[in-house]
């Protein structure tokens, strides 16, 4: 494995379920537009990251591992 887990099982879920409610209600309200797929592709890697449990960016500010 390339990457050890930095994100808790809750906060995991917690990003899964974020990233859902952000995906389907952007593409739901502002449709295709570019705010609506930025918005969208935000949702995205929240769904992606609590799959993982690995983000990028709690990494580069220092947050350990989760053991």
């Amino acid at each position: 494995m390339l990457y050890r887990k930095n994100i808790t099982r809750p906060e995991s879920l917690l990003r899964i379920t974020a990233g859902l409610a952000l995906l389907v209600a952007s593409l739901g309200w502002l449709g295709f537009t570019p705010l609506g797929l930025v918005l969208a592709a935000s949702g995205a890697t929240g769904i992606v990251t609590g799959l993982f449990g690995y983000c990028p960016a709690c990494a580069m500010v220092g947050r350990k591992p989760v053991e």
